[in-house]
């Protein structure tokens, strides 16, 4: 997780949900990325599971977007995507070829825990309390996920003691 130029003391509610909204975007697109990969890799389920992950990260960015445009309008954004990297989305070394649905949930769930310390240690930096309210409100969502993704871990069957990859042949010069 990369975060560059924002300085938490001095966010504003209208900079906070921008920067909220500009990470649900960046894991949407992310999801997104991934399950093309998995699709053209020929791994549907996983494909399926990234996808339902980049809706999820869709609606929540829809319902902040709604918050903030009902609270300033069309005000510009003083935050940019250049100030944050991977605060949400997954890695992009999360995505393998043949990827089961089982690394992909595990993928999701590194990111939402991700998420949930970026909020977390943002927290003490913050002195708006009206600030403070929402990351705190974020913070507890992506706890939220993490018990949703688990939920979906806990059905998920084991993933097979040989894989696709093991099988895999290694270029070779022709």
């Amino acid at each position: 997780m990369t975060i560059k130029g924002i300085d938490f003391a001095a966010l504003s509610l209208k900079d906070a949900l921008d920067l909220a909204i500009l990470i649900e975007e960046e894991a949407r697109e992310r999801y997104e990325e991934f399950a093309d990969q998995m699709h053209l890799h020929h791994t549907p389920e996983a494909a399926q599971f990234f996808r339902f992950m980049s809706g999820n990260e869709e609606k929540h960015r829809v319902q902040l977007l709604s918050r903030r445009t009902e609270l300033f309008g069309e005000a510009p954004m003083a935050v940019s995507r250049q100030m944050i990297f991977e605060v949400e989305a997954p890695e992009y070394d999360e995505a393998r070829a043949f990827m089961t649905p089982r690394e992909a949930l595990q993928a999701a769930f590194r990111a939402e825990k991700k998420a949930y310390a970026f909020f977390n240690q943002a927290l003490p930096q913050l002195r708006e309390a009206v600030v403070k309210a929402l990351f705190e409100e974020l913070r507890e969502e992506e706890v939220e996920h993490q018990r949703l993704v688990l939920a979906e871990l806990d059905k998920t069957p084991p993933d097979p003691v040989l894989r696709a990859d093991d099988f895999a042949d290694e270029p070779s010069a022709q």
